[in-house]
């Protein structure tokens, strides 16, 4: 496994004060910070331009504080892209430092590294998780793109930690076909709730 990078600039796709739209904190204010690179693979991607790591703009730690400040919000979330390729101790120390709470948004197809406040782990078919996300994440959320997408979520839900929160959520572009099988899952198998992409609803970013 490639380890991650280490340094103090990230590639920044985008960065922006939003409506967190998913799991468990969605409808809370954040501020979004969108880092580049991803090689997992997915091919339902929504944000396939956030995959390479070149052509986006390198930041400092520094700077992705100081925007964070200048949003006024105290939640911030970290996504990608996949972050969990590089070493985020310190923007995520840095953060803290301001009174921020700071979410991740990953994979967990690499190590784990950063002070996290909450962690959603959303585990793919397509290159597997690394086994401490199972101990460490608060928030399991599996997307549904079709039927066979339920024993896959079973699957890592059966290696999770029990205080874990269990969601799934339909794949934006097959939504009207997946979302009557996942209320009927759910109300088959009440440990899981249901997670909608909220902000596209809402048109925002």
């Amino acid at each position: 496994m490639t380890a991650p990078i280490v340094n103090s600039h990230f590639p920044i796709m985008e960065h922006f004060p939003t409506i967190q739209g998913e799991g468990f904190y969605s409808g809370t204010p954040a501020f979004f910070i969108r880092i580049g690179g991803c090689n997992v693979g997915c091919h339902w991607c929504d944000v396939k331009e956030s995959w390479p790591d070149q052509g986006h703009d390198s930041m400092s730690i520094e700077a992705l504080v100081k925007l964070a400040e200048e949003s006024g919000l105290d939640f911030v979330v970290i996504t990608g892209g996949e972050p969990m390729m590089y070493n985020l101790d310190a923007l995520t120390e840095a953060l803290k430092k301001t009174g921020k709470s700071v979410h991740l948004e990953t994979s967990g197809a690499y190590p784990l590294s950063g002070d996290w406040s909450w962690i959603t782990f959303s585990p793919k078919k397509f290159k597997a998780p690394t086994a401490e996300f199972y101990n460490k994440a608060q928030e399991l959320k599996v997307v549904i793109f079709n039927k066979s997408d339920f024993a896959f979520a079973e699957e890592h839900a059966s290696k999770i930690h029990d205080e874990c929160k269990l969601y799934l959520q339909p794949e934006w572009s097959k939504r009207d076909a997946m979302m009557p099988l996942i209320v009927e899952y759910i109300k088959q198998h009440p440990k899981w709730r249901v997670s909608l992409q909220t902000h596209k609803y809402m048109q925002i970013p």
